[in-house]
């Protein structure tokens, strides 16, 4: 019986020797010297075990791609976080043509690689916004270093969201444990609590009178909820008074941002206007420019969101202004209900 096997490509002992054997195979082809020198200028950067070939076809040969992986260290606050990018060279480079760049590593620290980075790592030489390339000059260097700065803002963001949501669960846990009572030893007790914690309930705040807030189905999206309330005003007197009487409602006032609002109000010939996002960054902005385009005046519209614990991203923008439309269609304060809504069905709710 034959005693010969098929070998297995095997992971070079010493990726550097691999490195400068390729270096001195192509330093004397001169079209290909360039290339050469740019190798040379990389490892005295990046040193000489952050870059190895990269050939599981085991073609090393001059002519052929050529393919490298450089091991680059981000800067960041952490020690030792790094990435690996896939460096590939066609046989027209840099005469031609431009290298590409791929992101090798699944996880940047303890966070997955998604695919806005991974594309945008791949589209370095291609994008506007990635590195400019010009024919017969090498670049290779250039990419790796924008690579390395979208990687380490991609991780700086992955880490303060990381950081923002724990910080927003404890405060749920601490909420929700100053929230439970504890168990009176008798019923005598527990009747005697129930008057004394109703006794130090804030008293709701008046609403000014005539004011009707009319209150729109909730939005529900990874166990956060959007709930949009309109209500018509004719000055501007009457906006703190109609927020302090929504958060002395205990519902409301316990959301995340409990009362994200945006008013208009004509006086006379004079338009007033404010906004206020209540923590949710722009928030507030973005529903007043929904009540510029849809040109309503003497309404104050309010979103109130409660967090679910997890992060919707941008999708949380979209929610508060459907919340915000729902409400003021509900209150008929849209004269004209656009096609799209009417195929999302009409805003549902009640009046409070």
């Amino acid at each position: 019986m034959s005693n010969a096997r098929t070998s297995s490509p095997q992971v070079p002992e010493n990726p550097a020797a691999d490195i400068n054997e390729l270096i001195a195979q192509l330093s004397v082809d001169p079209e290909r010297e360039a290339i050469a020198a740019e190798l040379g200028v990389l490892q005295s950067i990046y040193g000489d075990d952050a870059l190895k070939l990269f050939h599981p076809t085991g073609d090393t040969s001059p002519s052929a791609k050529i393919r490298y992986e450089v091991s680059l260290s981000l800067d960041t606050d952490d020690d030792e976080t790094k990435c690996a990018v896939l460096v590939s060279l066609p046989p027209t480079y840099p005469a031609t043509s431009p290298p590409q760049l791929q992101l090798l590593s699944r996880y940047i620290g303890p966070f997955g690689v998604d695919s806005a980075l991974w594309g945008a790592v791949l589209r370095t030489y291609m994008s506007s916004e990635g590195v400019e390339w010009a024919e017969d000059s090498v670049c290779v260097f250039d990419g790796l270093e924008w690579v390395k700065e979208r990687c380490a803002a991609w991780y700086a963001t992955k880490k303060s969201e990381k950081l923002a949501g724990e910080l927003l669960r404890a405060d749920e846990r601490n909420f929700a444990a100053g929230d439970v009572e504890e168990e009176p030893p008798n019923a005598v007790v527990e009747l005697h609590n129930s008057h004394a914690e109703q006794d130090r309930q804030p008293a709701p705040s008046a609403i000014p009178k005539g004011i009707v807030i009319v209150e729109a189905e909730p939005i529900i999206d990874r166990k956060s909820a959007f709930v949009g309330r309109a209500c018509r005003i004719n000055d501007p007197s009457q906006v703190p008074s109609i927020l302090a009487h929504l958060m002395s409602d205990r519902r409301i006032s316990r959301a995340a941002h409990p009362i994200i609002n945006a008013w208009r109000c004509q006086v006379g010939a004079t338009l007033h206007q404010d906004n206020d996002d209540d923590g949710e960054t722009a928030a507030g902005g973005r529903l007043a420019h929904l009540l510029q385009i849809l040109e309503v005046n003497n309404v104050l519209v309010v979103v109130t969101r409660y967090f679910g614990g997890i992060h919707l991203g941008p999708d949380r923008f979209k929610h508060i202004n459907q919340a915000a439309r729902n409400a003021l269609e509900l209150g008929g304060f849209l004269d004209v209900v656009e096609s799209t809504t009417s195929k999302k069905g009409h805003a549902r709710g009640r009046k409070r």
